[in-house]
């Protein structure tokens, strides 16, 4: 619920669900950790999507089929010219 929670609606996040966790027996430490790592998926997704990273059948970036070489071939669209 928590993780589900910041992905999809991360202000609204209170100090009542973080309270929750902790009932639940996690500590500060963990709560950290645990934002951390559910942010940096979130993060890492939303690179992979705006790239255009292709998906395997799983919804895993299939790195293997991913080629920058790609990227540098597509018409520049303005916001990401280099």
């Amino acid at each position: 619920m928590f993780a589900e929670k910041l992905t999809l609606t991360p202000s609204a996040i209170a100090p009542a669900d973080l309270d929750a966790l902790r009932a639940e027996g996690l500590s500060d430490e963990d709560l950290l950790t645990a934002t951390q790592v559910i942010a940096f998926f979130n993060y890492i997704n939303r690179v992979a999507d705006a790239l255009g990273v292709p998906t395997s059948h799983n919804g895993r970036a299939s790195r293997a089929r991913f080629k920058f070489v790609r990227l540098s071939k597509r018409p520049r669209s303005g916001i990401l010219d280099y």
